[in-house]
């Protein structure tokens, strides 16, 4: 039934990014750390796996002297994020008609 979902996407933290990320296009580190209520540290280490996929992709500035970094999702990860949400609601429509995949 589960079988072909991204393992990459399972994680509260990650997918919370992909969802982020995919409805407001560019955020910055800091608005995602509010939306989502994670440390920098946890944070940053979701972020460096979906980077390491490729799923996502940064961008560094400055703002006055101040750096910040900004994140979108790349082509892939916009693919391969959909197809997982595509594959869910497979799974929850099949569950509420009672069937089995």
């Amino acid at each position: 039934m589960i079988e072909g979902l991204d393992p990459l996407f399972h994680d509260r933290a990650r997918f919370g990014i992909m969802v982020v990320l995919l409805k407001n296009g560019e955020v910055d580190f800091n608005t995602l750390k509010r939306e989502l209520g994670l440390t920098d540290g946890n944070l940053a280490t979701h972020l460096r796996k979906l980077e390491e996929a490729g799923v996502v992709r940064y961008r560094k500035t400055f703002v006055g002297r101040r750096p910040r970094t900004y994140y979108s999702i790349t082509e892939e990860g916009r693919e391969r994020f959909i197809s997982y949400l595509d594959k869910l609601k497979g799974i929850l429509e099949n569950l509420e008609k009672g069937e089995e995949r």
